[in-house]
């Protein structure tokens, strides 16, 4: 059994889960239409450029998940993956998954997008495990804060290794896709990194690493 690992965001689905979220709160009149826009713009540029400072945009993303009750969370959220994230899960990726699964492969997301956000993502497509930024909280309400490390760059190799150590499982033979710049610690250990609808960073190196590159777009 292999581990097949797959970012989310631009990856699995054609955009950001993240980003998403947040036009989906402005979208609602749950948040400053004008303020918080503009700052889910400006963090999900800082991202693309590499250049995201990941503590200060969980402070900002995770704020709203404070202001309601847990139950009116889950409404809204069931309604954005609904609306806002089944549409952009293409086939190509659905049948991505499934030859890795008809291969007895162990499948994973892995992302930095918060647990909240992606875990019913997870459970539409099917995969066994996700590894996801894990909003904390304290009885029973969200508190702003994260619980543990972000999984984001070298953050995502930490919460794998930690997560292979107590499923006792191993990286010989695995696959990671990604689209990112921001994966590269994560594509440089796996022993098949994957390319995937790449930004100009990541498909330089991949051309230059001759790794493989595809596209997950319909």
């Amino acid at each position: 059994m292999a581990l097949a690992i797959f970012d989310l965001d631009n990856t699995l689905i054609s955009g950001d889960s993240d980003h998403g979220w947040g036009e989906f709160l402005v979208a609602q009149g749950l948040v400053d239409a004008k303020l918080f826009g503009e700052k889910n713009d400006y963090y999900f540029q800082q991202y693309q450029l590499g250049k995201l400072d990941i503590l200060e945009y969980l402070e900002f993303s995770l704020e709203p998940l404070t202001q309601h009750p847990l139950d009116t969370l889950h409404t809204l959220r069931a309604q954005f993956v609904n609306e806002q994230i089944l549409p952009i899960i293409t086939q190509k990726s659905r049948n991505l998954l499934k030859e890795h699964r008809d291969k007895g492969d162990y499948l994973l997301i892995i992302t930095a997008t918060n647990l909240f956000v992606t875990a019913p993502i997870a459970k539409e497509l099917g995969v066994d495990d996700i590894i996801a930024t894990e909003p904390e909280m304290l009885n029973g309400t969200y508190t702003g804060k994260i619980s543990g490390i972000a999984s984001f760059q070298d953050g995502k190799v930490q919460r794998l290794t930690d997560w292979l150590q107590e499923k006792d499982l191993s990286l010989q033979g695995s696959y990671f896709y990604s689209d990112s710049r921001n994966d590269l610690p994560l594509l440089e250990l796996v022993d098949y990194p994957v390319a995937v609808d790449a930004d100009d960073t990541l498909l330089a190196h991949a051309q230059q690493q001759g790794w493989t590159i595809m596209s997950l777009r319909d």
